[in-house]
């Protein structure tokens, strides 16, 4: 449409939010109308149209969370720990939820976090050693398992392995580290000397085992020391 001065209106207006909208969701396009406020969509979209939608919807979605955890830990290390006040006021999010945000993302480098699997996948395994949150995402990339599957795979396999090697339960499992008492040095001299013990093990045996202690919430070496002590005070 042209105004009676023969500029176009209307058509520039409707270009540029079809071209802001391509930039902000391009699996959107032009099958639905998009606002801040909502979405709405022709009534012959076609299901396969409405389902990539959605795939690009829950993509979206899982990478805001990334982003913000990211956005946040720049800030904090970059202006100060006073930028968490600013976040509150800039997202809307409470303090708690922006803190636990970036106490994931702080725990998986870019090149280790999963495109194929959600943040909260990644929150699920955060309290393990990397190499035990590695094996259990790529095991949920390769299953496909939902956020609650793999919740129920680590616990499974926690349960399984305590029964088997007979290790107490609470050794592990969804416990953050708590500060210990210093002793004196003199409070172990002649009662334990360090010794170091290396196991070569082939890469068969290493992957079982992490499997094993990924299940405690231990690395390897942790859980190795577990069940040696468990042993000694089942000989004595």
């Amino acid at each position: 449409m042209r105004s009676a001065s023969g500029h176009e209106t209307g058509l520039v207006g409707t270009r540029g939010e079809s071209a802001q909208r391509d930039v902000l969701l391009p699996f959107v396009g032009n099958q639905a109308t998009v606002q801040k406020s909502g979405m709405t969509f022709p009534q012959d979209l076609s299901q396969r149209s409405w389902e990539r939608i959605g795939a690009g919807l829950r993509e979206l979605t899982n990478s805001t969370v990334w982003w913000l955890a990211d956005w946040l830990i720049f800030g904090e290390s970059t202006y100060g720990l006073g930028r968490y006040r600013e976040a509150i006021e800039r997202t809307g999010l409470d303090y708690q939820t922006l803190r636990n945000y970036a106490w994931v993302a702080r725990r998986f480098e870019h090149h280790r976090r999963r495109d194929s699997l959600s943040f909260a996948h990644h929150a699920e395994v955060t309290r393990l050693s990397p190499p035990e949150q590695d094996y259990w995402l790529r095991k949920a990339e390769e299953q496909k398992w939902s956020r609650n599957e793999l919740r129920r795979a680590v616990r499974a396999g926690l349960a399984e392995q305590r029964r088997r090697y007979d290790i107490p339960p609470g050794d592990g499992d969804d416990q953050q580290e708590t500060p210990r008492a210093a002793r004196p040095a003199s409070a172990d001299t002649g009662r334990r000397k360090a010794t170091t013990l290396t196991i070569e093990l082939s890469a068969g045996q290493w992957d079982s085992y992490s499997k094993v202690a990924a299940a405690h919430g231990l690395p390897v070496d942790k859980w190795v020391t577990q069940v040696l002590d468990a042993a000694d005070r089942h000989t004595v």
